[in-house]
């Protein structure tokens, strides 16, 4: 039996493929851009080959899909059966991505509503599923944008970068800007807010920067049920010791996951980025 409602997202939401299956959802890949290729995230580059370009400075950029990928996604949720579409995406305040979902939304064959995450990687992802398991419990469009807005709106992401210069060169510094001055002399702590990046706290030290990032993130859990990402690029050593601690010192963690951040998030971002998201779980959640 098909599902009324059909769930689709962008590949930066960073996904178990399997996962997505079982849920019916639907991914539309951004692109990215090494040496004059344009490339498919996720399909077409892995996280090691962004990480080897930004280490040989090689020209690397990033580009949002183009409005016709997203009606092609739409038409396919049609085909399925679908009469409605939820389309969850990374910030608009970082991509043109809810844009391009939103021009190809006003000539879909089914009522679409494209809604913004306001984040990105498992602040995008947990909203994702969210809606997507709203949908699969037979919610109507209206119910399943709210659970991803509301999803969306209570989840935190806090993240460390060895270096502050993938952030310059993509442009994607926002208010963290004026941390650049001292870059040399500090480990930023920054996180997401009203869909941009912005500063948190200055460290002196990796080590430190990591316990602080740790603490960070019990704080953000609180003492209700709930879910967390740690996502890395190229460090799943160090993602793994800082998940070990996590699960001893949240004491009501329903589940945990270790995500590696794919190429057009890596971009921005850099080989050894460290980064938590938390969110509450969701009442009747398995």
């Amino acid at each position: 039996m098909s599902q009324a409602v059909a769930v689709v997202t962008d590949s930066t939401a960073y996904l178990d493929p399997e996962e997505l299956e079982r849920l019916g959802v639907i991914v539309i890949p951004l692109q990215v851009i090494v040496g004059g290729r344009m490339l498919d995230d996720v399909a077409q580059i892995d996280p090691e080959g962004v990480a080897t370009a930004l280490r040989e400075w090689s020209p690397v950029s990033t580009s949002r899909p183009a409005p016709q990928r997203f009606a092609d996604a739409y038409e396919l949720a049609a085909a399925r059966g679908a009469t409605g579409v939820v389309s969850v995406h990374l910030s608009g305040a970082m991509s043109g991505t809810v844009d391009s979902a939103r021009i190809a939304a006003q000539d879909a064959l089914i009522p679409v509503d494209v809604v913004d995450s306001r984040s990105l990687a498992m602040g995008l992802g947990f909203p994702v599923l969210a809606a997507a398991e709203a949908a699969r419990r037979g919610g109507a469009r209206s119910d399943v944008v709210a659970v991803a807005r509301a999803c969306a709106e209570a989840t935190k992401s806090f993240f460390y970068v060895d270096t502050l210069e993938h952030l310059r060169r993509g442009g994607r510094l926002g208010a963290a800007a004026n941390l650049l001055g001292s870059a040399l002399a500090i480990k930023p702590l920054l996180h997401i807010t009203q869909g941009t990046i912005a500063p948190l706290e200055k460290v002196r030290t990796s080590g430190r920067a990591i316990t602080r990032l740790e603490d960070l993130a019990v704080r953000a859990a609180g003492e209700e049920p709930v879910d967390v990402a740690v996502h890395h690029l190229v460090a799943s050593g160090r993602a793994r010791v800082l998940a070990d601690h996590l699960a001893k010192r949240i004491p009501n963690l329903a589940r945990l996951r270790v995500v590696e951040v794919g190429a057009v998030v890596g971009v921005h971002v850099g080989p050894g980025m460290l980064g938590i998201t938390t969110t509450p779980t969701l009442p009747g959640s398995p």
